[in-house]
């Protein structure tokens, strides 16, 4: 595959990843975990494998198994991904700034 083949088809894989993530919310918080900013990486590695890091809102999350199976389920559900890992972390934690424009008008805080 030629390099700009080969970009515009992740680029093509990244957007359809991303416009998943934007169907998992938070069930406290009526926004997508996307645009609460809770994913912070979208890695797609060798044979479509797909790696996402990503928080929780808080770390005592008494749902995070929820999520992150949903995330994980969800991704893999995609013909084109064979697997997808996600990887919690903490560091750097999560904060208001990190939420689109979108969520911040969304929850009235614009």
């Amino acid at each position: 595959m030629t390099g700009k083949k080969n970009h515009d088809t992740l680029l093509q894989l990244e957007t359809a990843i991303v416009k998943v993530l934007k169907t998992i919310y938070d069930p406290e918080i009526p926004v997508n975990i996307y645009d609460l900013g809770l994913v912070y990486e979208i890695n797609i590695k060798e044979k479509n494998t797909v790696e996402i890091v990503m928080t929780l809102t808080a770390p005592n999350c008494p749902i995070a198994d929820q999520i992150l199976a949903e995330v994980k389920n969800k991704i893999e559900f995609l013909d084109e991904i064979n697997e997808c890992n996600v990887n919690l972390v903490f560091d750097p934690p999560w904060d208001q700034s990190m939420m689109s424009e979108e969520a911040l008008l969304e929850l009235g805080m614009l």
